[in-house]
């Protein structure tokens, strides 16, 4: 009986042992498991690109100003921090020694203007008066040259008479003793006609006088016009409206040209100059829009346009400056600033946009791995478009917006290979298939009793 229990008990396990045999070769080996990765959705959206670029703020109008004159400071008017506007007087210097050189000058003139306006008013009387005389003298002249010819041609008839014996001795002699006194009143004629006509070119005399003192005066007016635009140069005015950044002596120093006084700076409205590299050049030109920041002004961004390119690049570099002009109101933004600016380089609008790490290379091009039905990987050519830090634009036929792209490769990822996307949540209701039992068996694998 011992016997034959054994063998039964051997003949069971024995059976056991193939039938589980038998329920293993049938299930065959499995395959190799899914690789989990990471996926992300293909979107329509819009791209651009972006250049980063250093700047600095500077003042609209900046300058150094001092004073044209030289003379000890009698006045400053405005301190570091004040605001002034254009024209406003700042500073003066003494004028006392050009203020008595004016008023000696001014004297001259006058002085000189009346003797100028006597003889302008002497100068018609005399030129009459001796036109006059030398008229007289010429008709005086004249009408005794007549009764010389008179009393010669009597004196001569009466020589001749008197040889005839029909004169007298006393007769004749007085027709000689007329033409004697005849000859010398024509020579003193000559000698009143010479001094009547010399007055003449004193009354000339007398208009080149005149002309000195008028020349007197222009001279004398010039200087005191000097002299005005000298005063007006002690006094120093602000050239524009803007902000009093520096100032540099007090009243009692010297001043002068040499020797700067106070810094003006227009800051209601900046510059920011940036530095651009040749090879971004033709991404920026005058009303290109810019952003820019400051550390200075934490969580403050600033918009602007480019109002003007340089021609040229700054000396000793290839990076050419480009400004921006830029309201400043409550003069937030200050000279020397340092400035981070933003300025898109291209945007492609409406693109099939995946993440940057998306995209891998291939000895074929670009390609990138979706998830199709099934969860297995497909890998697809694409042409890559415009690409930031973190986006790329893509194109390909097969790559749609809601399309399923893997972010993540493992090394063992190909075209075919099963995934399991990380994060996947199970479909509501949806259990996991359970393994199939060999019919009339138990969990155990033997016969149910």
């Amino acid at each position: 009986m011992h016997y034959r229990s054994l063998a039964f008990v051997l003949a069971v396990a024995g059976a056991a042992a193939l039938t589980g045999c038998g329920h293993k070769g049938a299930q065959g080996p499995k395959g190799p498991p899914p690789l989990n990765v990471d996926t992300a959705t293909a979107m329509r959206r819009d791209i651009a690109t972006f250049i980063q670029l250093d700047g600095q703020v500077a003042p609209l109008q900046d300058a150094t100003l001092s004073l044209q004159q030289s003379g000890p400071l009698v006045g400053i008017y405005v301190n570091e921090g004040d605001r002034v506007s254009a024209g406003q007087l700042l500073a003066k210097v003494d004028d006392s020694t050009m203020q008595a050189q004016l008023a000696q000058d001014e004297a001259l003139i006058n002085q000189s203007a009346a003797r100028a306006q006597s003889s302008a008013l002497n100068v018609p009387i005399t030129q009459q008066q001796t036109s006059a005389g030398v008229q007289t003298a010429r008709n005086t002249l004249a009408s005794d040259r007549a009764a010389l010819q008179n009393a010669q041609l009597v004196y001569n008839q009466n020589q001749q008479l008197f040889r005839q014996g029909y004169v007298s001795q006393t007769a004749l002699a007085q027709s000689q003793a007329q033409y004697v006194a005849a000859q010398q009143k024509v020579q003193i004629d000559q000698q009143q006609l010479q001094t009547a006509q010399s007055n003449t070119l004193q009354t000339g005399v007398s208009s080149a006088n005149a002309q000195a003192d008028r020349a007197a005066i222009a001279s004398a007016q010039a200087q005191a016009n000097t002299l005005r635009t000298q005063i007006a140069q002690t006094a120093l005015y602000a050239p524009f409206s803007g902000v009093v950044t520096q100032r540099l002596m007090d009243p009692g120093a010297m001043a002068g040209p040499s020797a700067p006084l106070l810094r003006l700076s227009q800051v209601d409205v900046v510059y920011v100059n940036i530095n651009v590299p040749d090879e971004d050049l033709g991404f920026i030109h005058a009303g290109t829009p810019v952003k820019f920041s400051t550390g200075s002004l934490s969580g403050r961004q600033f918009s602007g346009t480019i109002s003007d390119v340089n021609a040229v690049p700054t000396q000793g570099t290839l990076s050419y400056r480009a400004r921006v002009r830029q309201p400043n109101p409550g003069n937030l933004l200050r000279g020397g600033m340092l400035v981070n600016v933003t300025i898109q380089k291209q945007r492609h609008r409406a693109a099939i946009v995946v993440p940057r790490s998306a995209v891998g290379q291939t000895e074929a091009g670009n390609t990138v791995f979706v998830v199709e039905t099934g969860n297995k990987a497909k890998e697809v050519p694409v042409s890559v478009g415009l690409q930031t830090d973190t986006l790329s634009e893509v194109s390909s036929p097969q790559i749609r917006p809601g399309t399923q792209v893997i972010t993540t490769r493992p090394d063992a990822l190909q075209n075919g290979s099963l995934v399991a996307v990380n994060g996947a949540v199970t479909a509501p209701g949806a259990q996991p298939a359970a393994r199939r039992r060999p019919p009339g068996k138990g969990a155990a694998g033997g016969r149910r009793p």
